[in-house]
């Protein structure tokens, strides 16, 4: 049924939920996970050491989110693959699950937006309107 699953984390508590759904969903359906982090692109004004600094700075702490997340997850059956993405978040989930031909879309109902109190996150919100498969929402 889902052959494919993509989870999307940013460090938040709605984001390691959604990875331990993901990873559960995996295992019983013997599924492919596939696990992405996205952050914002740098402002190409900031000047070329302070971009190239802002850049690395990002990748590290994005790596860090995605270590946890991999432990969350834990062994599978099937195939596990992480990746760092620049980009808005949203944009970055709807290219991946295009380019692995994913399945499923798991990910946490908010991150760590600024706007915490709304009900959905607006990168949440984009996904599902956007999204060529299911996606499940935690």
């Amino acid at each position: 049924m889902f052959k494919n699953i993509l989870v999307a984390v940013d460090g938040s508590d709605n984001a390691c939920q959604a990875v331990g759904v993901a990873a559960y969903l995996a295992r019983a359906l013997c599924s492919d996970l596939y696990i992405i982090t996205a952050f914002d692109p740098v402002p190409a004004y900031v000047g070329e050491v302070a971009y190239q600094m802002a850049i690395e700075n990002q990748r590290e702490e994005a790596g860090k989110v995605l270590q946890e997340a991999l432990k969350v997850a834990g062994k599978l059956p099937g195939k596990l693959e992480s990746e760092v993405q620049e980009g808005r978040p949203a944009d970055a989930i709807l290219r991946t699950a295009k380019t692995h031909r994913i399945d499923l879309i798991v990910m946490g109902a908010r991150g760590l937006g600024t706007l915490s109190g709304i009900l959905l996150g607006s990168q949440s919100m984009k996904v599902l309107h956007h999204a060529e498969c299911p996606v499940l929402v935690i």
